[in-house]
């Protein structure tokens, strides 16, 4: 099966009997020889729905006796299309400012080296995927970093399973998105239907991208100097992984890309302790869009658009640091 002839079936439809269960992921030494060991070794989860890798950033040190609410336990949870790697940055910024916490970042479906089920792409898929990583770790609730969709993710998450999440750090959150706002043919093209999956498949790319996708003519030497290239991690992903543009295409019609406001308002009204964080020329999410489902903690970062957590390392994590610290 070619990778643009997968297309994953809509939240209410019925599998057919001879579905595949899940499309399986590149392997860790594919992805380490073009990208480096820059994640440290992945841990793999299986569920019924595939299996899904995760990386973990260890405690280097017991947390201070004086602290009556240390944040011992952090998931990072990515956006759509550059998966675990791209969160890594923030993820060690904050392990070396907490090193008694326990930090784990993960693939979801359909990214980095985590399968794409064949089955709906709703929140609930997502929800199970956080569930049940929670599950192996053996944690009760966790301190949640989620960026973009994975700012959508963890919000509908905070409204499903309160209990699950100590606090919550949504920076630049999709999720905020209207629908209504796309002409009836890009809307056609969230629907699907026969003969519209290729051009569907291209516009939600180029939706993505904000145009073509470009990889820098540069990006083996930046690689080999330690940098994450976004651009390189999400071109090898179409090429690499055969269920990855299906996964991207699922999320963006049925994942929470899109109106979740009723979702983000019950989060907000949860009681669970907030931040957000946007760049300031961000086109997807903005401070009013934020105030409306009552969010009220909200930093926003200068001069810089929605990549904020790629772009803008340190002050992301000095905001994250300074929300931690009041704990």
């Amino acid at each position: 099966m070619s990778n643009a002839s997968i297309v994953l079936p809509r939240p209410g439809t019925a599998k057919s009997g001879d579905a595949l269960l899940s499309i399986q992921a590149p392997s860790e030494a594919a992805f380490v020889a073009t990208f480096g060991n820059l994640l440290p070794p992945a841990l793999y989860l299986r569920t019924p729905n595939g299996r899904a890798a995760y990386y973990e950033l260890p405690p280097s040190s017991p947390a201070p006796a004086d602290l009556t609410r240390p944040i011992s336990r952090v998931l990072f949870v990515h956006g759509v299309q550059t998966p675990a790697i791209g969160l890594q940055p923030l993820a060690s910024a904050l392990s070396s400012r907490f090193p008694y916490s326990q930090c784990v970042l993960v693939d979801l479906w359909g990214h980095g080296l985590t399968d794409t089920p064949f089955v709906a792409h709703d929140p609930a898929l997502f929800h199970a995927l956080l569930e049940d990583l929670m599950v192996q770790l053996r944690w009760e609730d966790a301190h949640f970093v989620g960026y973009s969709f994975g700012g959508s993710t963890t919000a509908t998450f905070a409204a499903a399973h309160p209990e699950r999440v100590a606090s919550m750090v949504l920076v630049a959150p999709a999720g905020l998105i209207r629908a209504t706002q796309f002409d009836e043919l890009q809307r056609s093209y969230l629907h699907g239907g026969e003969g519209l999956e290729e051009r569907a498949r291209a516009w939600i790319l180029e939706l993505l991208e904000g145009g073509q996708l470009i990889v820098p003519s540069d990006w083996k030497e930046r690689v080999g100097r330690g940098e994450i290239v976004a651009e390189a991690v999400r071109d090898w992903q179409m090429r690499e992984h055969e269920g990855h543009m299906a996964s991207v295409v699922g999320i963006v019609r049925d994942g929470g890309v899109l109106d979740k406001h009723a979702e983000f308002a019950k989060a907000a009204k949860n009681g669970i302790e907030g931040l957000c964080i946007l760049g300031e020329l961000d086109d997807l999410c903005s401070v009013q869009d934020l105030h409306h489902v009552g969010m009220r903690n909200i930093a926003v970062v200068p001069q810089v658009g929605h990549g904020v957590v790629r772009e803008r390392v340190p002050e992301v994590a000095r905001l994250i640091e300074d929300f931690w610290n009041k704990f």
